[in-house]
């Protein structure tokens, strides 16, 4: 986050065009960062020096860290201390504005303690954000008197980081009671506490498509149904683990499906995040014990599921339940690779049970929370309807009570939402042994 927020100051200060940002940003993901980038900023040795041991690497053909002891300009602790940083995001930013000569060695201080004053950071913040400790940067931009607020935000950002992109950085909490939205897509929770936490597009939905594609690994070029859908399960996965965190004792939290608004206003008391993904702006919006309207009309997320399909004799019929089309793609995609066959898919709890008994599948993979009916009760009418019934629910974090009860009803066993491919295979093999 930090290459973000410094290159967007340098852009400031017209060292950098927005134009060069996105391309030192671009390149950063797939550049490896040498010794003597780090040694530089580090004050250990100078843009002289680490030239010149470059130079002696070419004709002696040794590793950097050794040429620097030999001539003195490291000590072999100086060393280990470096190479411990080789996969720092920032660091691998320098390198690429010192290869391109839009900053020199000798600027960088001075441009790094302006940036520092400019925002105000103390030097223990200043390492956080070159480290990108999550849980250092957070406070420093979206803390809350409601601590679950910040908490949940330190929790979205790690899941982008792991599962989305490094390429993106967060600007500081507002305290809100109405938005004008063009989009949002979200889900709250019940019970002990009531959670509000959505994605929100402004005045254009870049944003959001940058987040989807990313999370999607798809080019989406509009925002759609797929594209909500998509996101959707992205918050899902965040809320689920938060929930997870929290539910402890007699604390009783549950999610509720997914929602999608489109073009109207949310009035109530929240927090606006904004979140920056390849330079392209969207918000993510929390509520915790707020009385929130979301809007009046929600928008229907309308995709079209994968028609029902004939399977090959010998090959192991499944059928996919879940409400999100993006999951279902995921699945499908598993399965058929590993030579299993997708007799039909279903959106929700009640078709579910309408369709195991027209086609009889061989395996049942199934949701938890969907509309109309949900996973545990469709699995117990499929239960009551064949007790041999093989089904695996397919879960996000935060629903161990419903888990548990799924499995007492008889579900084979269950995973979590981000799926892991190897640990799905895992659960159908032991199945089908």
């Amino acid at each position: 986050m930090f290459s973000q927020l410094f290159g967007e100051y340098l852009v400031s200060e017209e060292v950098l065009t927005p134009e060069q940002l996105r391309e030192v940003l671009d390149e950063q993901a797939t550049a490896k960062v040498r010794l003597g980038t780090i040694a530089i900023a580090n004050g250990y040795m100078t843009q002289n020096e680490t030239e010149e041991v470059n130079h002696l690497q070419t004709q002696y053909d040794r590793r950097f860290g050794d040429i620097a002891v030999e001539r003195g300009y490291l000590s072999e602790r100086e060393v280990d201390e470096l190479l411990e940083q080789q996969g720092c995001a920032f660091m691998k930013f320098l390198q690429i504005m010192f290869e391109k000569k839009y900053i020199t060695a000798s600027e960088l201080d001075e441009y790094l303690d302006s940036f520092q004053t400019s925002k105000g950071f103390s030097k223990s913040e200043m390492e956080a954000l070159k480290e990108d400790d999550i849980d250092g940067i957070v406070p420093l931009f979206a803390f809350s008197a409601k601590p679950y607020v910040t908490d949940i935000v330190a929790l979205i950002l790690r899941n982008l980081t792991r599962f989305v992109t490094q390429d993106y950085y967060i600007g500081s909490i507002k305290r809100v009671t109405e938005i004008r939205y063009q989009s949002i897509i979200g889900q709250k929770t019940y019970g002990s506490h009531v959670i509000y936490t959505a994605f929100v597009a402004g005045e254009n939905e870049d944003g959001l498509l940058a987040l989807a594609s990313d999370f999607s690994k798809e080019e989406l070029i509009q925002a759609d149904s797929y594209t909500y859908d998509t996101l959707s399960e992205l918050v899902n996965m965040c809320l689920g683990l938060f929930v997870t965190a929290i539910s402890k004792g007699e604390l009783f939290v549950d999610i509720e499906p997914p929602f999608v608004y489109e073009n109207q206003t949310l009035t109530g008391d929240g927090y606006i995040v904004p979140l920056y993904v390849h330079g392209k702006e969207t918000e993510i919006f929390i509520a915790v014990d707020s009385d929130v309207q979301i809007g009046v009309k929600p928008t229907s997320i309308d995709i079209q599921k994968c028609a029902d399909s004939e399977v090959a004799d010998g090959v192991k019929k499944v059928m996919i339940v879940d409400d999100s089309a993006f999951i279902r793609k995921t699945l499908r995609n598993i399965l058929e690779e590993a030579g299993y066959g997708i007799v039909c898919e279903a959106v929700n709890g009640e078709e579910a049970v309408q369709l195991y008994k027209e086609y009889k599948p061989d395996i049942v993979t199934m949701d938890i929370t969907m509309p109309v009916m949900d996973g545990v009760t469709a699995l117990e009418k499929i239960k009551a309807y064949d007790n041999t019934a093989d089904v695996i629910m397919v879960t996000s974090a935060g629903q161990q009570k419903k888990v548990i009860q799924a499995l007492k009803l008889g579900a084979y066993e269950f995973c979590m939402k981000p799926l892991d491919k190897d640990e799905l295979l895992k659960v159908f093999k032991e199945l089908n042994a």
